[in-house]
């Protein structure tokens, strides 16, 4: 979907396709500032598998069967996979909303082939947004330690910088469930922004959005009402109301220009694939916040802590295009 006299960028979608996974998709989709010319699914939400199932499904609802969706890793690096989270995003991913069938099967290549054949094709040009679990892409950075030189940048939504994390006191879920993999994603030689917590539990969905999709009259926003009604639901004991959290739609939003980061210094940032309670937590060094947070030289993450403007109203008027 590009507009005359606008240049889409090529963008890979990593994900494991649940409830936000889904709006970042669809405002994805929605977006002329993007060409998504693939998305691979890695285990998280829901396993990698039934992640690659729901997006086919989306996609199809979207009027968007020429995208690729391939299959990525199914476990983590180190260990098994945890079974998802069933009472967040529901047990097949969706809110256990039955989606109608695509009729589409996944590519023939695995998510770490797509995403390494993408940046031959779009060599300089391709930003990758990864918003699930690092498992495919530190499987690609081992399978091809050049990949970072011909990716443009990549926006990950995952950590916690100042704020605390939502499966452990310090560690966000899409780390958490794959330290190790994260640990080497942020360690590689490219350009990373990194979209925590911090500014993705800034801006919700209310319930007047939610009837706004449910009402829209389009072949995907209404599916899309239905897929957050479980999650609604989840939020009450974390927001203290049926609403939701936007943290996928963020990182897809910053990636593209929706949004723009107001406050995102450049600093090292580690994670602790330790077996100790850091497990899984995103070491941000950020000392420089009494001088006004600068850039550390060096530093190739910058750590989001503040955008121009609510998501909200932004990403319901791409999303009831749909």
């Amino acid at each position: 979907m590009t507009l005359p006299g606008l240049s889409a960028t090529p963008l890979y979608l990593d994900c494991d396709t649940g409830v936000d996974d889904s709006l970042a998709l669809a405002y994805l989709l929605a977006s002329p500032e993007a060409d998504l010319v693939g998305v691979g699914s890695v285990s998280g939400n829901i396993d990698a598998r039934q992640g690659a199932v729901n997006t086919l499904d989306l996609l199809a609802l979207a009027g968007r069967p020429d995208v690729p969706v391939a299959v990525g890793a199914h476990d983590p690096l180190a260990g098994s996979y945890d079974g998802g989270a069933p009472s967040v995003h529901g047990r097949n991913g969706v809110g256990d909303v039955a989606l109608p069938p695509s009729g589409r099967e996944v590519a023939g290549e695995s998510a770490v082939e797509l995403l390494l054949r993408l940046s031959h094709e779009h060599s300089g040009a391709l930003r990758v947004v990864a918003v699930g679990p690092l498992t495919n892409l530190a499987l690609a950075l081992r399978a091809d330690p050049t990949l970072p030189a011909r990716v443009r940048d990549l926006t990950i939504m995952g950590g916690a910088a100042l704020h605390p994390g939502n499966v452990t006191p310090v560690a966000e879920a899409n780390i958490a469930k794959d330290p190790e993999a994260a640990a080497e994603v942020l360690a590689a030689d490219w350009d990373v922004t990194l979209v925590p917590l911090d500014v993705t539990m800034a801006d919700v969905l209310e319930e007047s959005d939610r009837k706004a999709l449910l009402e829209a009259g389009t072949a995907l926003a209404p599916w899309l009402g239905e897929v957050l009604d479980l999650y609604f639901g989840f939020h009450v004991d974390t927001l203290g109301r049926r609403c939701s959290a936007l943290h996928d739609p963020l990182a897809a939003a910053i990636a593209t220009g929706g949004v723009t980061p107001t406050l995102a210094p450049r600093v090292p940032v580690v994670v602790d694939a330790t077996a100790g309670p850091g497990r899984g937590q995103t070491v941000c060094d950020l000392r420089g916040r009494y001088a006004g947070y600068p850039d550390v030289p060096g530093a190739r993450t910058r750590v989001v802590l503040a955008t121009d403007a609510p998501l909200t109203p932004h990403l319901m008027e791409r999303l009831l295009t749909l």
